[in-house]
This record gives structure tokens, C-alpha cells and sequence, in this order.
């Protein structure tokens, strides 16, 4: 039986890192992201979302629509409410945690820097 040569797979590392940008970016707003650290809890209602983050109504569904556009959170219907839930919670609790870690390593460093840090957002 003969066996086949090995597949060379070109990756187009472009596009790639394209599309980890743009995971990224759902990530980069801090209303996102809390939604996100809220729905890692367990399902929730817009309702509950506004409730418990403090946030307009029409800013949790504009997230929320955001997220479910990226694949990170869905939604079912229960009565005229929709649940929302993250779509892949293990990979985001994963994804969150190592975040937390580079933060811990990198201190105040991400907070200071000129083009993404908190004077570059004022």
C-alpha cells in the first residue's frame, strides 16, 4: 500500500491575524466585555444585563448583537424574552483568564501605552 505524501497547507498568515483582530475587537469595549465576564455566570435577559451592569437597554442589545455577529454569544427564546449565553464558555472563560495573567505580568504598562491605553481613550 503506498502511502501518501505529506499535504503542504498554505496559511495565508494575513488573513489570519486579520481574523484574530478581529476577535480581539470584540473584546475591546469595556461594555462588551462586561456582558461577556456577566453571561460566563450563566444565562441572561437584556433585562437582567441593564440590571445588573448598569447599563441602558439600548446598549446591552447593541453589544449583545455585536457579540452574537462575532460567534461568542446566542440567544433562545423563552416567552417574548431571549436568553443570551456565550457560545463557546470554556474557550472564553480560557481566553479571559490568560488575559488576566498578561495583566498581572504586564502591570500598568497596557494602561500607559500611548496608542491603546486609557490617554489615548480620553
Amino acid at each position: 500500500m503506498a502511502m501518501k505524501a505529506p499535504v503542504d497547507v498554505q496559511i495565508d498568515e494575513s488573513a489570519a491575524l486579520s481574523v484574530a483582530a478581529c476577535l480581539f475587537n470584540g473584546f475591546s469595549d469595556g461594555s462588551r466585555l462586561a456582558i461577556v465576564r456577566h453571561l460566563a455566570l450563566g444565562e441572561h435577559r437584556v433585562v437582567d444585563l441593564t440590571e445588573h451592569l448598569g447599563l441602558a437597554q439600548s446598549t446591552v442589545s447593541k453589544h449583545l448583537a455585536c457579540l452574537r455577529d462575532c460567534g461568542l454569544v446566542e440567544s433562545r427564546p423563552v416567552g417574548r424574552a431571549s436568553l443570551f449565553s456565550l457560545t463557546h464558555p470554556e474557550a472564553t472563560l480560557d481566553l479571559l483568564s490568560a488575559a488576566e495573567r498578561l495583566l498581572d505580568l504586564t502591570g500598568d504598562a497596557v494602561a500607559l501605552c500611548p496608542n491603546y491605553g486609557q490617554a489615548a481613550q480620553a
